[in-house]
């Protein structure tokens, strides 16, 4: 015995103190969130890239998910979609599809985000690049993704104008905007005399975003008076102003709080589904959230802490009045709470409730990892190894099919 610890502390002695053993480089490997394509323009007559970042899990469901064009892609895309997903993740917001929309060099970027200025023919083309996303872009990304009818157009300083331009569009393909610091001096300030007449006649009826850094002669102060006098009351917008950025750092803040304004007061934990009341109500709450533009998704998070809260509540013994409701209302959500509420009664090793609850899902669960993982662990408590491997398995060999996030790999390791 004394020798095999000596030769343990051996071992462990010259991997922690001999530099080139303790220095040995990992395998490199990337890290993939998202990729760029490139598909043909009927409208531009050309070759046109995009960018495409896809919710977590979204290969391992059949969900249809909002979608947000961010214009301007090489210069906004990664942090965009870096921030959509975490949000998404921590249930901030609801998962959305992030597509970019790339501009092809300095002047297709000056060109493409703006309106015909009779000074200076280097502007002029937000009509013809409004008319490649309505008939090229849009339908070729909803051909090829699971996208639902939520379409949201983001973009920053000239992309700002844009999306206020496309937003004034009678037939524009978006329904939500976010315009941060947009470039509202272009055309000698004339962006507030184009958007009164259609406030005043109720034409524009989408929720819109617009932020300001602390940057002079933008012209978004003149934007902003024309909102707050003609606004309908009916409006969802919102006008946030950023003192303490400038034109450069104010795009990550402000879009964070727009993507906050698309889904106000989504954010729910445990503590917070005590304070509503019983399941009913918690669940009614679900259904207020359904009615925001982005729309409700009881994701893995939302079901754990909805699981933590009936467990807090000592609502468990009402578990088949929860999931018969559940069934009725969010029926695509179903097998995810069962899930978690599996992993629950793992934990406290009631197997046999484990065991109805999995059977339960059975015909779906065995398509996700997660189910998987919950009979592994359960068949471990019934002293089952073969049956535990075989299901342990299958939990990765799934969550690798469907690409999840590493940690949620690691997790099922």
């Amino acid at each position: 015995m004394t020798k095999i610890i000596t030769t343990i502390s051996f071992l462990m002695a010259v991997f922690f103190l001999n530099p080139a053993v303790a220095d040995m480089p990992l395998e490199k490997k990337p890290i993939i969130s998202a990729y760029q394509y490139q598909h043909y323009s009927q409208v531009l007559s050309e070759k046109r890239r995009y960018m495409v970042s896809l919710p977590a899990r979204y290969h391992a469901n059949k969900h249809h998910y909002p979608s947000l064009y961010i214009v301007d892609a090489d210069f906004q895309f990664q942090h965009v979609s870096a921030m959509v997903k975490n949000l998404a993740r921590m249930g901030k917001i609801p998962p959305m599809i992030v597509i970019g929309i790339a501009n092809q060099g300095d002047d297709d970027y000056l060109k493409s985000n703006t309106w015909p200025d009779p000074q200076d023919d280097a502007f002029g083309g937000a009509a013809t690049f409004q008319n490649y996303l309505k008939k090229d872009l849009l339908p070729f990304i909803d051909s090829q993704y699971r996208t639902n009818q939520q379409k949201a157009l983001s973009g920053y300083s000239l992309g700002g104008l844009f999306t206020l331009y496309s937003m004034m569009q009678k037939e524009t393909p978006f329904n939500a905007f976010i315009a941060m610091s947009p470039s509202a001096w272009f055309d000698g300030n004339s962006l507030p005399t184009k958007i009164e007449p259609l406030l005043k006649q109720g034409q524009l009826t989408s929720p819109v975003f617009i932020s300001l850094a602390n940057e002079e002669g933008m012209g978004v102060d003149k934007v902003i008076d024309v909102f707050e006098k003609s606004a309908p009351s009916e409006l969802n917008w919102q006008y946030k102003h950023y003192p303490n950025e400038n034109h450069f750092t104010t795009a990550l803040p402000a879009l964070y709080d727009g993507l906050q304004f698309l889904a106000p007061n989504y954010a729910i934990d445990g503590t917070d589904m005590l304070a509503l009341g019983d399941y009913q109500q918690v669940l009614r709450h679900f259904n207020t959230q359904r009615q925001q533009w982005a729309g409700f998704h009881l994701g893995w998070l939302q079901a754990w802490q909805f699981v933590k809260y009936l467990s807090w509540s000592k609502q468990l013994d009402k578990v088949e009045l929860v999931l018969t409701s559940l069934n009725q209302q969010f029926p695509e959500y179903v097998t995810t709470v069962t899930i978690q509420l599996a992993k629950g009664y793992n934990k406290r090793k009631d197997f046999a409730r484990v065991s109805q609850l999995l059977e339960s899902v059975k015909v779906d669960g065995q398509t996700l990892p997660g189910w998987h993982k919950q009979m592994s662990i359960y068949y471990i408590g019934m002293n089952k190894p073969k049956l535990a491997q075989k299901h342990q398995t299958l939990a990765l060999k799934l969550a690798k099919q469907y690409q999840l996030e590493s940690w949620e790999v690691w997790e099922f390791n």
